[in-house]
This record gives structure tokens, sequence and C-alpha cells, in this order.
């Protein structure tokens, strides 16, 4: 039996060991923050950005973000109807509505032109997912947000890394989320990341970040608002630290699988992979194959023969109004086209050069000619 590929796995070294293992011995009473600290000043230091508020989960870091702007109940959201379930469940537990529209068929991403049709006097802001690595549209995003006076949201849960030029992804919208699962490029086992460069918006994050209670107040377990806990542990932040410092090697591994499977894949008639534009860096957290309908491999195909090479499949984010607690929406036909001939390709930090070559062969083996 060959061995099984996994679709992904960090990358921890004993840097992440020696941080993990002080936060443990050490890290308690006067020092219980300290590593949170470190890592929300590293991290806001890589992306560029005036704040970062340190989550137990990107999730969180959405739910407050969104909180802290006013969103409630009746209010409108605008998102990709190809995302992850957390965009529009946050949304629902806001009691707020979540309006799922069509994406871009190059860059899988929220298309603006959909975005902008479908604002109502109920819409209070539009959520940009950058997804798999790939970059939203933020300069027509952003002027729809300018001219519509709402704030644009940049979930970048998988695209830390990516940017335009010199700007990180995250680092434009009204805030911007990010996500350190363990799938991710970078991870804290589970955590995430609000950031912002409103001072105002940050303050009202922290508040609820901890239950309420106001940055400098000297009342003893004084609430000021009913808030959250979505606290990032000191022993997960000191692992995040050790994961900064390791980032640009992290994400250009992703970058050389990326590449390596544009080598195997991307010269084939029918094949599309993640997008790059001119002037952008796409951090190819995960790499994934569009296949055209002629080529005749569908979503199930490509899973069967995944699994028949002992290779993970994972597979192309279904459309979100497809699940059951939504109601479809077929009008955004390229997110629910795309999902049925389409897979993720594995990328995990340690994967050889044949892995790529076997999971790339197990792909052309789908394509009918």
């Amino acid at each position: 039996m060959t061995r099984r590929i996994l679709y992904t796995k960090p990358s921890i070294t004993e840097q992440e060991v020696a941080y993990a293992t002080d936060a443990v011995r050490n890290g308690w009473g006067a020092k219980c923050y300290d590593y949170i600290y470190k890592f929300e000043d590293l991290f806001k230091a890589y992306l560029g950005t005036e704040f970062a508020i340190a989550t137990s989960s990107c999730t969180g870091a959405l739910h407050m973000g969104m909180h802290a702007l006013g969103i409630g109940r009746d209010d409108e959201v605008i998102m990709a109807d190809t995302n992850w379930i957390a965009c529009p469940s946050t949304v629902v537990h806001l009691g707020a509505k979540p309006v799922f529209v069509d994406i871009d068929p190059i860059s899988w991403c929220i298309s603006p032109e959909a975005a902008e049709a479908a604002i109502t006097p109920r819409t209070k802001a539009i959520i940009a997912t950058h997804l798999y690595g790939n970059l939203c549209d933020m300069d027509a995003l952003l002027d729809i947000g300018l001219r519509h006076g709402l704030p644009i949201i940049e979930d970048a849960a998988e695209a830390l890394g990516s940017a335009w030029g010199d700007v990180k992804c995250g680092s434009r919208g009204v805030f911007g989320v990010f996500s350190f699962h363990g799938t991710k490029t970078m991870t804290t086992g589970e955590g995430g990341m609000f950031v912002t460069n409103d001072p105002d918006l940050n303050q009202k994050v922290l508040t609820l970040n901890n239950h309420g209670r106001v940055p400098g107040e000297t009342h003893q377990f004084w609430s000021q608002v009913a808030g959250f806990k979505y606290k990032i542990s000191n022993i997960q932040a000191a692992i995040g630290c050790a994961q900064v410092e390791r980032l640009d090697e992290l994400v250009g591994r992703k970058r050389a699988i990326m590449q390596a499977y544009r080598d195997h894949l991307g010269g084939v008639n029918g094949i599309k992979l993640n997008p790059e534009m001119p002037g952008t860096i796409n951090s190819a957290w995960m790499p994934s194959a569009v296949l055209a309908s002629e080529l005749g491999a569908r979503r199930q195909d490509l899973l069967d023969a995944f699994a028949s090479a002992n290779i993970d499949g994972r597979v192309f984010f279904h459309p979100v109004s497809s699940m059951p607690p939504f109601e479809d929406q077929r009008q955004n036909r390229v997110a629910w086209d795309i999902p049925n001939r389409a897979i993720n390709l594995n990328s995990y930090h340690d994967m050889s050069d044949a892995d790529i070559a076997r999971v790339s062969e197990c792909v052309m083996s789908c394509i009918r000619t």
C-alpha cells in the first residue's frame, strides 16, 4: 500500500515546542499575557496594521467585529456564495441576514458587480472573502463601499501572506480577520486574529473580547457592556509567535508547492489553477484545480480517484446557499457550477516532489479524452 498523502498538516519545529514549553512552565500569574501581547505585536508588524487582537478563532474575531460595527436584527450583510460557513453563521447569530451573491469566474472570490447589485437600504456591510489565498478585487469593493457608505470587511482566514505589492491582504478593509486553525499556513492549533487601523473600533473589540470590561477600568470585575470571551490562550499564542517568525518560510513553501502544481497541470487545456494577477502575491494556502466541463471529470470522479490512490480528497466549497439553513440561490451560477468539477489539491509543508506528482497524476487520470 502506498503511503497516504494528507491534504494538509502544520509545520511544527523545535522553535514552536520551545516557546510553548516556556509558556507552560512560566506563563502564569503576572506573565499570563506575555506571549499574547508579543504575538499581537509580531502580527501587526508583519501585516502593517495599527492594531491586532488575538482571538480563540477567526469566527470569534468576525463575530466581535461585526457586533462592534452595530450589525444586528434585520440588517443584511452581502457575501460570496462560495464561502466557509463561519461568515453566514456569525451574521445569523447577530440576528442579521446573509445575502449570497455570485463569484467571479477568474478569482473565485465575490463578484463586485453582483455585490453592488444586491445592495438594499438594509445592507450594513460587504464581506470580502479571499478564497484559498486568491485575492478579491478590493479596489472595486472599496469603491463600492465608499459610494454607498458601507464598510468592507476582509475575511482573510485563508489568505495570510497574499498581497497587492507591499500591501498585505487583510489590512485594507474596515477590519480584517485571520484563522490559525491547524489546516492553515500558520497555526496556533485553534485561533484567530482581528486587525484594524480604526482606534475606536479596536477599543470596542478589546472591550467585547474581555466580557465587556473596558481596558484600563480600575473598578475590578466591572463590565460596561455584555461582552464575549474569545481570548486566545498564552500557550497558543506562544506557538503563534514562533509561526509568525517563520511566516516568510511557511508562505514561501506554499507558493513553491503551487508552482509545482503549475508545472504539472498548468499547461493542460481545460485545467484552471489559482490565479495570481500581475503585481499581486497569492499565498497559495489551498491550491485548487477547476476542470472545464468538456474534460468530463466531475467532483465524485475526482474524490473516487483520490480515495483509490490513498490520497486525502477535499472538495471545493459547496455554495453556502445550498445548505439546509439557507434558501437555494441558484442564480449564483458560477458558485453553483464550479464545485461540481473541482477539487482542492494537497499542499502540506513537507510534501515531496513525488507526492505532488502523485496528486497531479490522479487529477489527470480523471480526464476523459
